[in-house]
């Protein structure tokens, strides 16, 4: 594996981490709760780091690491197994 398929791989994988972190700090402490240090609400701190992880998805198409074509398939998937296994209609 070359260098900066590494460095990708490790920044996306931080970023999967810290989405994570988040979603069990809204859950924790309140999607609306205000972080006190930093004066913002956890749906926005969450926002800013799904906004993170997009941008290395998109990074990981953009250097073909990932087909976009294959994600929107398996996007779908999951959607239609939601549709049947959860109660998330959407």
């Amino acid at each position: 594996m070359d260098s900066r398929l590494q460095e990708l791989l490790t920044i996306a994988q931080e970023e999967c981490a810290e989405v994570i972190h988040m979603i069990c700090k809204c859950k924790r402490f309140g999607i609306d709760n205000t972080h006190l240090k930093s004066g913002l609400q956890n749906r926005k701190r969450l926002t800013e780091e799904v906004g993170d992880l997009l941008a290395m998805l998109e990074l990981m198409i953009a250097e073909r690491v990932i087909d976009a074509t294959e994600v929107e398939a398996a996007k779908a998937a999951k959607i239609e197994k939601l549709r049947v296994w959860s109660s998330l209609k959407t």
